[in-house]
């Protein structure tokens, strides 16, 4: 017996409340736009700038442990990581501790960094500051802006893409949904204030491929079912192929989520923004790429004739192929 998260079989009418829908959607956005623009993001050490700090030892390196050490010295902030290499030898433990900028400068002075040095003994004895690098706020001030032109320039990308590929409706469709995704993720970061860095814009960037990909997948539905029944309302023909895709996205999105809660419950600290962000991604990919890119297309509407044109061209393209 096979397990079904939905019927092979549904006929559910996603467009009977498609103004609820697009309602919900609109007020998240502005919300998490509020959001962001009354109290903004927490950003982490790569975006505000700090001091990072290598590590040596030969005792095994225990994050939960140094941070617990580190923690009563009140130095804000603080990123630590273990360095995995395998030409390192067995004795060999390697740790990048990154901390915030301070107030009186942007990096820490000497006299903290002994400090730190002898706190970290008392639990790595014969610990070793390899070398200690400080990174100002210009440098992070320009990663935040290579940061949003990645996402803009991936956003951009998609719009082309979708374009070649089916119509502008669909594009236009798709692109909606890829802004949805992205406002209401940095929406929720600027609202519960969890640390924005580097690994959170990789998991925005991840967020738009794996909704593209649902969204991708209905289109693809919607164009065959356009060819197949010509005479059909719009509405008729989103309802159906979404339907028909239904056991795919859930099942997809389901699996994706088991992995990625098991991530986070066992993750630890370092890649528990980054799992937050692509479980929220996940939630609000699938949820648009039904209810709010499908909805763009079907308030927009398509030409009808578009799929006889789209059938004579790729008759064509099969007889230069032959």
């Amino acid at each position: 017996m096979r397990l079904r998260l939905v019927p092979q079989e549904t006929s559910f009418d996603f467009f009977s409340k498609w103004r609820i829908w697009l309602g919900i959607s609109a007020l998240m956005m502005v919300v998490g736009l509020a959001s962001f623009g009354l109290q903004g993001l927490n950003f982490g050490i790569d975006f505000r700038g700090g001091t990072t700090v290598r590590t040596e030892s030969s005792t095994a390196i225990d994050v939960g442990l140094y941070r617990e050490a580190i923690a009563p010295l009140g130095l804000g902030d603080i990123s630590i990581t273990e360095v995995f290499d395998p030409t390192f030898a067995e004795d060999q433990h390697v740790a990048m501790i990154r901390i915030q900028a301070q107030a009186s400068g942007e990096a820490i002075s000497g006299e903290v960094i002994e400090t730190l040095q002898t706190t970290l003994d008392a639990v790595a004895p014969g610990i070793k500051f390899v070398s200690v690098e400080s990174v100002g706020p210009k440098v992070s001030g320009e990663l935040v802006q290579t940061a949003i032109l990645a996402v803009v320039l991936a956003i951009g990308a998609v719009l082309i893409y979708i374009w070649l590929r089916f119509e502008w409706q669909f594009a236009l469709g798709a692109v909606v949904a890829l802004v949805h995704d992205v406002v209401l993720t940095i929406g929720i970061f600027s609202e519960l204030q969890i640390k924005f860095d580097l690994a959170i814009i990789a998991a925005l960037l991840t967020i738009v491929g794996y909704s593209l990909n649902d969204t991708v997948v209905v289109f693809d539905r919607v164009r065959e079912n356009l060819r197949r029944y010509k005479k059909k309302d719009l509405s008729e023909v989103l309802n159906l192929s979404i339907n028909e895709t239904l056991s795919r996205t859930v099942m997809t999105s389901v699996t994706t989520l088991l992995a990625l809660i098991s991530l986070y419950v066992l993750g630890g600290d370092v890649i528990r923004g980054f799992v937050f962000a692509m479980i929220w991604g996940v939630i609000v990919g699938t949820y648009s790429s039904v209810f709010v890119a499908s909805t763009i297309l079907l308030w927009l509407g398509v030409k009808r004739d578009w799929s006889k044109q789209a059938n004579t061209a790729g008759n064509q393209f099969g007889n230069i192929d032959a």
